[in-house]
């Protein structure tokens, strides 16, 4: 039994490293194309490196249990990242939708990190708990960030779009 709970938790931190791949990627491809919106930009830069710094965290817990990631899975998850970035891009909203989907996002990794909690219980990991504490309270503060922000984002999109300025990013 104690064999398939590690299993299972090797998978959800192989899993989560793939989405900070995919965050990394998608936030990336956004930041190249802000212009309108340097608070965003700013806090978008910070967060990329936090993600970096979480991939990190899941790249020593995996080594920690003999085992590591999964290329397949990040190039994967890389891919959907950029192409989800630009799909947004050609869109006249491009900034709300990427706003959207970034609070979204956010959420998932949120769950992520909550899940991997349950998980390295149930494998009996009493290591890697504290830095999937540091990464998940990372994602709740920028989850807080993009909550906080949404609002001034489109009222500031709809100003500029009112203006007849460039809006979308």
């Amino acid at each position: 039994m104690q064999e398939n709970a590690r299993d299972l938790y090797v998978t959800g931190l192989v899993n989560a490293r793939a989405l900070e791949t995919q965050a990394i990627e998608l936030l990336s491809r956004q930041v190249e194309r802000l212009e309108s919106y340097p608070e965003v930009e700013q806090v978008l830069r910070r967060h990329i490196t936090e993600s970096e710094q979480q991939r990190d965290r899941l790249d020593a817990i995996l080594e920690n249990l003999g085992t590591s990631n999964s290329s397949i899975k990040d190039f994967i998850t890389g891919l959907m990242g950029n192409m989800a970035a630009l799909s947004h891009a050609p869109m006249q909203d491009e900034i709300l939708k990427n706003t959207f989907a970034n609070y979204a996002f956010e959420h998932f990794e949120i769950a992520s990190y909550k899940g991997l909690l349950v998980l390295a219980d149930i494998a009996g990991d009493t290591q890697a708990p504290t830095a999937l504490r540091q990464s998940l309270q990372e994602e709740e503060r920028m989850a807080q960030w993009c909550a906080d922000n949404l609002e001034h984002v489109v009222r500031k999109y709809a100003e500029r779009t009112i203006q007849g300025a460039k809006a979308g990013i």
